[in-house]
């Protein structure tokens, strides 16, 4: 089993939340023995648009084969504005693809696929990105099961704080263990393994 992470960062270098998230999720996948793979969104160059490829320089199709390669996808966002990162939303309008041709009456591409949401913050707007994302699964056929999000909400985590790896991954271990294997378990129980 195949999980691929979309890590919606937008540091291309320093430490970030959401990454380091990410690794503690994964930590959990390997418990489960699935094999996971982050794929840090701002080190690709993806193209604006809404088609599977947007031509010379595109490093969209590349990631759109791992995903359709893989069981699990999981979109790992921190907040900003009350909103998905422009990473996670640049996702969203390349599948756009995708649903048309659930529109034209062809099955999902993603059908059969189990989804999940990582988000890291300081303060609110956990709920209205689980909810533009888990709309956004539905409408193209990915199952997100109960218990399929993890949230992250702490004054550490704010827009230049100093908090180290070593910080958050304690934070993480000692808050959000249980929600991460549950999170993991609920993944795997769904996409049938």
């Amino acid at each position: 089993m195949k999980a691929v992470i979309l890590l919606g960062t937008l540091k291309k270098e320093g430490l970030s939340n959401t990454e380091v998230l990410c690794e503690f999720l994964g930590s959990y996948f390997d418990k489960e023995n699935i094999q996971s793979e982050i794929i840090k969104l701002v080190d690709f160059t993806i193209l604006p648009g809404t088609y599977n490829n947007m031509g010379s320089g595109d490093e969209w199709p590349l990631i759109l084969e791992k995903l359709l390669k893989a069981d699990i996808i999981i979109f790992a966002s921190p907040i900003w504005w009350n909103n998905q990162s422009s990473e996670i939303q640049k996702v969203i309008e390349r599948l756009d693809e995708l649903h048309d041709e659930i529109l034209e009456g062809n099955k999902s591409r993603l059908d059969g696929k189990v989804g999940g949401i990582v988000i890291t913050g300081d303060s609110d707007g956990a709920q209205h990105i689980i909810a533009n994302v888990s709309n956004f699964f539905n409408a193209v056929g990915v199952l997100l099961p109960p218990f399929a999000t993890l949230s992250v909400l702490w004054e550490k985590q704010k827009k230049g704080a100093k908090t180290s790896r070593e910080e958050l991954m304690a934070k993480y271990e000692a808050d959000y263990a249980a929600t991460a294997e549950k999170m993991v378990k609920q993944l795997k129980k769904y996409k049938g393994a």
